[in-house]
């Protein structure tokens, strides 16, 4: 049987979460060894990424696959434990599918959480950042195609991805509770593989303070929808090159779990304030 059309399936599945869950006011992406949060929300309800009709599956270590919707103070918080990944094989429609969702239940702001390497050598692993700006190099753009016009424009501004205003409130939030709270330009590469210390340099040498894989193509698409973004990046490890040491996925996991009191703490600070 043929599949129905993208937009169709982004709504079939808008629909199915609003029926078991209701509306969210705001959505939160937890990356690699950052779905703890979702533990954190009241009167949840928890639905498996496999329940959800045309949903990708989240495979990699780390990400536990399901989206959790629940209360935090007076705001209804939509939660993704997990995400797909464009180095999975994923196009990038599937990547930011999620996102799409998001922003047909009403959601008007987001907040895209991920683990990356510190290019900026001051980023040490542990540190907390603020995305202020984004480099895509992953060689595509996920709005590519076809223009919905039911989603956004054919050309969407990019000028101020990352909202100014919510990088105000996660700064007043971070002083308040007294965390170390960086800022610094995100550069988005597909992997799966680690970047060479050379990348790294060049990376450095063209403005980048920390690389992942992921984060980019949702903030794209949410800004094509009017959603209002914020970025937060958990530093989990020096890039390539920066400290004499391979890298590996489990050290990785380690930071993001050492960090993630912390880093709740800062995401309930910011939520409240919205």
């Amino acid at each position: 049987m043929m599949e129905p059309p993208y937009f169709d399936r982004v709504d079939e599945a808008a629909a199915l979460i609003r029926d078991k869950a209701g509306m969210p006011d705001v959505a939160v992406v937890l990356g690699s060894g950052l779905g703890e949060f979702a533990n954190t929300l009241t009167d949840a309800v928890a639905l498996p990424y496999g329940d959800l009709p045309h949903w990708p599956a989240s495979k990699v270590v780390g990400h536990e696959g399901r989206l959790v919707i629940g209360t935090l103070g007076t705001r209804r918080v939509a939660a993704l434990s997990g995400r797909a990944h464009y180095y999975e094989g994923h196009d990038l429609r599937t990547v930011t599918f999620a996102a799409r969702v998001i922003g047909r239940l009403g959601v008007k702001t987001l907040i895209l959480t991920n683990a990356a390497g510190g290019v900026n050598v001051a980023l040490t692993p542990g540190t907390l950042m603020v995305i202020d700006d984004h480099i895509n190099l992953l060689g595509s753009n996920p709005l590519i195609g076809p223009n919905e016009d039911r989603f956004g424009v054919r050309f969407p501004d990019m000028t101020e991805v990352y909202s100014k205003r919510l990088r105000g409130i996660a700064d007043a939030v971070a002083a308040e509770q007294h965390i170390r709270l960086g800022h610094g330009v995100y550069v988005a590469l597909h992997g799966p593989s680690y970047e060479t210390p050379a990348e790294i340099r060049f990376l450095r040498t063209i403005g980048a303070d920390a690389v992942g894989m992921s984060t980019v193509p949702e903030a794209i698409v949410a800004r094509h929808m009017g959603i209002e973004v914020l970025g937060l990046s958990c530093i989990s490890n020096a890039a390539a090159g920066v400290l004499p040491k391979p890298l590996n996925h489990d050290e990785v996991m380690e930071v993001a779990r050492r960090v993630r009191g912390t880093f709740a703490r800062l995401l309930e600070g910011i939520i409240g304030r919205i």
